[in-house]
C-alpha cells in the first residue's frame, strides 16, 4: 500500500458512523443498536420532563424495526434562517447539532439527557431505513432516510392533528451492526427505568410480533419503586429526601444547578443500589455511588461508636456490611454533567459527589436522633452483617487451606481412603462404604484399576442443620471433599468467594454409596445424600451420585448362592428352586467375602445401582428439611398423619 500525500482523507459524518459506529454509539453489536433506541427515546423523555406530554410509546415492530412516539412539541424540521439549513438536516444529518447547547437553568432542557447532538443523527446514519414524522405549528412534517441519507427531501402539509409530537421509526442496518434484534426484555427494563425516575409519565412498550404490551407508571417515582423492590420485607420504613444545590466542580468553572432525590430502607433479604442522573440509569454509578458509600459508612460508624457497640479491638464497619441490607435509589439532575463517555454509565461531577456525601451524613445524623428505634435496628443488623462477613472470611481461608491437596499424595493424607491406579476420571469410581469394618471386603473385592474406596469413620455430620464453620471443621466432610476434588457450592451472601465448585475437577465418573441394608445403613446413606445436597448439589443434578443396592437375602442351594433385593424377588427365586435350600438375611458388609462383594456390589456387570436424579433432589429438599431440619412441629404432624400406614405395613 502506497502511503503518501494523497493517502490522507476525511470521512463525512455519515461515513464515520457507518464505518466506526463504536466511536459514537459505544459498540458495533447489539449494544450499539440498543443505544440507538435509547438515544431516540431519550429525546422523548426530555420533552416529557420539560412538561410537554406525559406519555411515550416504544414499539418493537416486525422485521427488526423500532419506533418511539411522544406527545411533546414536535421536533423542529423546517427552515433555520440562523444556520441557513433545514432543521431536519441539522438534527438527523449532522453530528454535534441540537437544541440543548444553550440552556438556562429554568428552561425545558435544564436537566436534559441528550447533550451532545449525536444521538438522532447517529441513529439515522446507522439505519437501513428511517421515517420521521413531526406534528407542530398546524403541519405534519415527514422525511425518509435510507442508509443514512435523506430521500426526497422534506414533506410538509397542513394537518389537523389531535396532539403535537414526534414519531420516529427505523431499522438498524446489518451492514453497520453485527446484530439488530434487540431483546424485548432490554426495552422493557429501559421503559420501566424511565417511568421510575420521571414520576407521572406513562411509558408503554409493545412487541408487534408477540402482541405483548406493558405499561409503566410510577405516580410517586422512586418511592413507589422502593416499595415494589421491598416485597414487604423491609425492617425499617422507607425514607425519602429531596433537595437542590448550586455549585461548581472546579474554581475555574461556572456554577451549575443540581437536584437530588434519595429513597432508602433496610431489608434483610433484598439489597439494591441504583442511581439515575438526568433520567439515565447509571450502570456504574460514579459520583452518586461514591457519595452513598462515604455518607452511609461514616454516619453508621459514628452511631456505633456513640453507642459503644464495637468490641474491644474490633475493626470498623465497611460499606459492604451496610449494602448487604440496604435498598437505596438515587435520582439526581444537573444542568452541567460530566459523563465518563457517550454511553452515560457513570458521572464524575466532583460537586455532586461532595455535596451529596455531606448531605447524606447530615440527614442520617438527624434521622438517627429522631428515630432511635430504627437507628438501633440498622446498627445491630450492620454489625451482624460485619461479623458474619468476617466469620465467613475465616471459614473461607480455613477451607481453602484444608481442600488444597494433590491426588498423588492424598492416599497418605486421608485416613480410610484407598486409591485406584487409573487417573482417567471418565472411568474411575469412588465407592463410599460405612465404617472401616467394611474396608477389608470391599478393598479385596474391587477392581483396583478403576475403583477407589473411602471408608467412613465416626458419625456423619448432618450438613443440613450445621453452620458452615462447623461443617468445615468436620474431618470426615473435609476429607471427602478432598477426595472428590471438585470444591464446594455455598449458598450464602457472605461466602461468595467460597464457591470453588468446578465439576471439571471431579476425579470420579461415579460416586457410589454402599451401606448395609438395615436402618443404620439407611441413616448413613441419608446423611451422605444430605452432604451432597448441601455442599455439591450439581453432582446430583449431573447424575454422578449412585446408591449400590445391597441384597436383603442370600439363598444358598448346595455350593451356589442366589441374591434377592426384595421379598418379591426372594419369592420368585424360591419358586424356581427344587430340593433343599437355605434362606438367610444377607450379612453386613463387614461380614461379606470379597467374592460376594464383587458379585453383588462391585462388578459393573452384575451390581444394581440406583442413580440419584433431579427429581430425587426435589423430594430430598422436602423431606431432608422436614426430617433433618429445624421443623420439629412439621415432623410431629407428619408422624401423626402417616403413623397408620406404618402400622398397616407391619401387620401385613
Amino acid at each position: 500500500m502506497t502511503y503518501g500525500n494523497e493517502s490522507i482523507r476525511s470521512l463525512s459524518d455519515r461515513e464515520a458512523v457507518r464505518l466506526r459506529p463504536a466511536n459514537v454509539l459505544g459498540s458495533d453489536d447489539i449494544n450499539g443498536c440498543f443505544h440507538c433506541l435509547i438515544e431516540i427515546a431519550d429525546n422523548a423523555i426530555d420533552e416529557a420532563k420539560g412538561g410537554y406530554g406525559n406519555k411515550i410509546i416504544i414499539t418493537k415492530h416486525k422485521d427488526n424495526y423500532y419506533s418511539v412516539e411522544d406527545f411533546g412539541r414536535g421536533v423542529p424540521m423546517d427552515w433555520n434562517s440562523v444556520e441557513n439549513k433545514y432543521n431536519y438536516e441539522l438534527i438527523f444529518q449532522t453530528l454535534y447539532a441540537g437544541g440543548k447547547y444553550e440552556k438556562n437553568d429554568d428552561d425545558a432542557y435544564a436537566f436534559a439527557k441528550g447533550l451532545n447532538g449525536l444521538g438522532a443523527s447517529a441513529t439515522a446514519f446507522s439505519s437501513k431505513h428511517m421515517l420521521v414524522r413531526s406534528y407542530r405549528d398546524g403541519y405534519k412534517y415527514e422525511i425518509e432516510i435510507a442508509e443514512g441519507e435523506v430521500v426526497g427531501g422534506l414533506k410538509k402539509e397542513k394537518y389537523n392533528y389531535n396532539s403535537t409530537g414526534t414519531f420516529v421509526k427505523w431499522k438498524p442496518d446489518l451492514s453497520v451492526f453485527t446484530e439488530t434484534d434487540i431483546p424485548f426484555e432490554w426495552i422493557k427494563k429501559y421503559a420501566e427505568e424511565q417511568a421510575i425516575v420521571n414520576k407521572g409519565v406513562t411509558v408503554e412498550v409493545y412487541n408487534e410480533e408477540t402482541n405483548e404490551k406493558y405499561t409503566y407508571y410510577y405516580e410517586n417515582g422512586i418511592i413507589d419503586y422502593i416499595h415494589k423492590l421491598n416485597q414487604g420485607k423491609n425492617f425499617t420504613d422507607v425514607v425519602y429526601w429531596e433537595t437542590e444545590a448550586i455549585g461548581r466542580d472546579r474554581e475555574d468553572k461556572k456554577d451549575y444547578r443540581s437536584k437530588y432525590q434519595i429513597a432508602f430502607c433496610f431489608n434483610n433479604e433484598i439489597n439494591v443500589m441504583e442511581s439515575y442522573h438526568n433520567s439515565s440509569f447509571l450502570k456504574h454509578g460514579g459520583s452518586p455511588h461514591e457519595a452513598i458509600k462515604n455518607g452511609f459508612t461514616y454516619a453508621i460508624d459514628q452511631l456505633i461508636k456513640k453507642k459503644g457497640e464495637y468490641k474491644k479491638g474490633e475493626k470498623k464497619i465497611t460499606f459492604d456490611d451496610i449494602r448487604d441490607s440496604l435498598i437505596i435509589i438515587t435520582n439526581t439532575y444537573s444542568t452541567e454533567t460530566s459523563y465518563e463517555n457517550q454511553t452515560k454509565f457513570a458521572i464524575t461531577n466532583k460537586f455532586i459527589r461532595d455535596f451529596m456525601t455531606d448531605y447524606i451524613k447530615q440527614q442520617l445524623e438527624i434521622y438517627f436522633i429522631e428515630n432511635p428505634l430504627e437507628a438501633d435496628k440498622i446498627m445491630r443488623q450492620v454489625l451482624i452483617n460485619k461479623r458474619s462477613r468476617e466469620k465467613a472470611e475465616q471459614t473461607r481461608l480455613s477451607i481453602k487451606k484444608k481442600l488444597q491437596s494433590n491426588i498423588n499424595n492424598i492416599t497418605n493424607r486421608v485416613d480410610g481412603f484407598v486409591n485406584c491406579t487409573s487417573k482417567d476420571n471418565t472411568k474411575t469410581e469412588l465407592i463410599i462404604v460405612e465404617g472401616k469394618s467394611s474396608l477389608g471386603a470391599t478393598k479385596q473385592g474391587r477392581n483396583p484399576e478403576f475403583q477407589a474406596i473411602y471408608a467412613l469413620r465416626g458419625k456423619i455430620l448432618n450438613c443440613l442443620k450445621a453452620e458452615y464453620d462447623k461443617i468445615f471443621k468436620n474431618d470426615v466432610v473435609v476429607d471427602l471433599l478432598k477426595i472428590l476434588g471438585c470444591g464446594v457450592e455455598i449458598k450464602s451472601k457472605h461466602n461468595k468467594e467460597l464457591n470453588s465448585f468446578d465439576i471439571n475437577n471431579l476425579r470420579w465418573s461415579k460416586i457410589i454409596i454402599v451401606t448395609d441394608g438395615d436402618i443404620d445403613g439407611a441413616h448413613i446413606r441419608t446423611l451422605l445424600l444430605t452432604l451432597f445436597y448441601r455442599l455439591t448439589p450439581t453432582l446430583i443434578k449431573e447424575g454422578k451420585v449412585y446408591i449400590a443396592e445391597s441384597p436383603l437375602y442370600e439363598i444358598v442351594q448346595g455350593d451356589k448362592s442366589y441374591f434377592a433385593y426384595s421379598d418379591k424377588e426372594k419369592d420368585e427365586i424360591i419358586s424356581q428352586l427344587k430340593g433343599k435350600f437355605i434362606v438367610q438375611r444377607s450379612k453386613g458388609l463387614g461380614e461379606n467375602t470379597p467374592e460376594m462383594m464383587w458379585e453383588t456390589t462391585m462388578n459393573p456387570e452384575t451390581r444394581k445401582l440406583i442413580q440419584i436424579t433431579v427429581d430425587d433432589v426435589e423430594k430430598m429438599q422436602k423431606y431432608f428439611e422436614l426430617f433433618l431440619g429445624d421443623d420439629l412441629q412439621g415432623r410431629k404432624d407428619y408422624i401423626e398423619e402417616h403413623l397408620h400406614e406404618y402400622i398397616e405395613n407391619v401387620l401385613d
